[in-house]
């Protein structure tokens, strides 16, 4: 799916389930889930297995994928990438750093947020009365969601750009339903990027399979 979003250089694989028997880890990766519930210890060795696999395509050999700041993937010198998972779905997309700035990826079930106050928190009012006219337009796509996921893509391409958090109140996100694109539009100052000061990031999202996948890419140059 995530090839129909991010299209060459960017080199993606994804997985719709894990494997029977869980992937090798790296001694360093394992550490980290050692103590960790056999759901949590499956999703993070594929997701891991999907990364390396396409790191492979592109020339760079199987090394530990850790989290660094804020949780983020500490990839190989001159590589940017995102991972994502969810029930049913393991994804990655990685890309030399000549070529990409920055990718933001992810994936959430096709399922309304929890209704226990969620929407509240990750959405802001104007954002709100926008998901209210996609819900009468596409009933079937559970927009709440897609939106919650658009703003986890913005953050995992903001982060490595900046280095700290963005919060769900600073970045307003307007979804076009027919061409299958959003736009974030950051409402804290940007990081520069190619010379110029960012005001906000452009996306592509789908919903297929039961899944909801959004991500960003920001060229390194242009």
């Amino acid at each position: 799916m995530i090839e129909d979003l991010l299209p060459a250089p960017i080199v993606t694989n994804e997985v719709f389930q894990d494997p029977v028997d869980p992937p090798a880890l790296f001694p360093e990766e394992e550490a980290l889930i050692a103590e960790s519930v056999d759901a949590r210890r499956r999703e993070f060795g594929t997701v891991r297995a999907c990364a390396r696999t396409a790191l492979q395509r592109i020339g760079i050999p199987p090394a530990p994928i850790l989290p660094g700041l804020g949780g983020a993937p500490q990839w190989p010198d001159a590589i940017v990438g995102s991972m994502t998972h969810c029930s049913g779905y393991r994804a990655a997309a990685v890309a030399h750093a000549a070529d990409l700035v920055t990718i933001g990826l992810d994936a959430e079930p096709n399922q309304p947020l929890p209704n226990d106050g969620v929407e509240e928190s990750v959405t802001l009012a104007e954002e709100r009365g926008r998901l209210r006219a996609l819900a009468a337009y596409r009933p079937e796509v559970c927009w709440d969601r897609l939106l919650f996921s658009a703003k986890e893509s913005v953050y995992k391409a903001w982060f490595p750009l900046t280095g700290r958090w963005l919060d769900f109140d600073e970045a307003s996100i307007s979804i076009d339903p027919v061409g299958g694109g959003f736009t974030a539009r950051l409402l804290v100052p940007g990081p520069v990027v190619n010379g110029t000061r960012l005001s906000g990031f452009s996306g592509n999202w789908l919903v297929r399979n039961g899944l909801i996948v959004t991500a960003i890419a920001v060229p390194a140059k242009g």
